[in-house]
């Protein structure tokens, strides 16, 4: 069963057939096109919702959010695609940020995440877990897209070509005609507090394998990690959690889409009963 919403603005759709419903978030530079492989994988059996995080869909005028924005976006799309049951998210990138801090905020809204190569960022031990190499690198790439969101409000082209050309030094083989600087806001949120910025985001060393259980895959071909050691050794003991490493980046589901695909669905399938 294939249907088709409009939530503020915001198209969403609805692919699969079963009794759960799986809200897809991705991150960035990227749009609801990330999940094409993983709803074909799922939609035998559960409900695939996706939909692109505002601003994301450059068809339409820029949109930045606020964390609580956004939050509120994904509680009414989440109200309206299942009314009545909590839902499993599977989220990327900055879609884990806007999705973790929704689990947090709604718990009883969420039954399992699974997040994907974006692990513990909020807490002091992941920053303790960075040399001063890794954190330069961090902060330039990110500070560089930030800067690009400022500069896009007044000249886009070179915004632009700014956020395309770092997309492809990080490793992004998106088309770059899908590629605008509007789709930067989360970077000038964290760098420089725009929009309410991301003080106080939820501690999700504190959420994931405490509250909620979840699936953890990261990509270990990076020059850095999006979590500390000490967060993953947790949560692979924590009951009804998993983590899985694959010989990937960070756009796993595009460099392993088979082997990631069929994880996340035997973790989905063996933890249905616990739900």
């Amino acid at each position: 069963m294939n249907n088709a919403l409009q939530i503020e603005d915001v198209d969403v759709l609805v692919e699969g057939e079963g009794p759960h419903t799986v809200v897809m978030l991705h991150g960035w530079p990227d749009t609801l096109a990330l999940w094409d492989g993983t709803v074909g994988a799922l939609r035998n059996g559960y409900r695939c919702v996706r939909f692109n995080l505002p601003g994301y869909d450059l068809r339409k005028p820029p949109r930045p959010m606020s964390v609580a924005a956004v939050n509120g976006l994904i509680r009414k799309i989440v109200d309206a695609v299942s009314p009545q049951q909590s839902v499993t998210l599977l989220v990327h990138d900055w879609g884990c940020v806007f999705g973790y801090e929704f689990a947090a905020r709604h718990p009883d809204r969420v039954a399992r995440v699974v997040g994907v190569d974006i692990g513990d960022t909020s807490s002091g031990a992941y920053l303790k877990s960075l040399g001063g190499k890794q954190k330069l690198m961090i902060a330039g790439y990110q500070l560089w897209l930030a800067v690009a969101w400022k500069i896009g409000r007044w000249w886009p082209a070179l915004a632009n070509r700014m956020t395309r050309y770092m997309a492809r030094a990080i490793g992004c083989r998106n088309d770059p005609a899908h590629i605008g600087w509007q789709m930067n806001y989360p970077y000038a949120m964290g760098w420089f507090g725009e929009h309410g910025g991301l003080r106080g985001v939820a501690r999700v060393d504190k959420l994931l394998g405490v509250d909620i259980p979840a699936l953890y895959i990261y990509g270990r071909r990076k020059p850095f990690m999006f979590h500390s050691e000490r967060w993953v050794e947790r949560l692979t003991h924590a009951p009804g959690c998993e983590v899985l490493a694959l010989d990937t980046g960070h756009w796993v589901m595009r460099q392993k889409p088979a082997e990631f695909n069929a994880c996340v669905r035997a973790w989905l399938d063996r933890s249905t009963s616990l739900i």
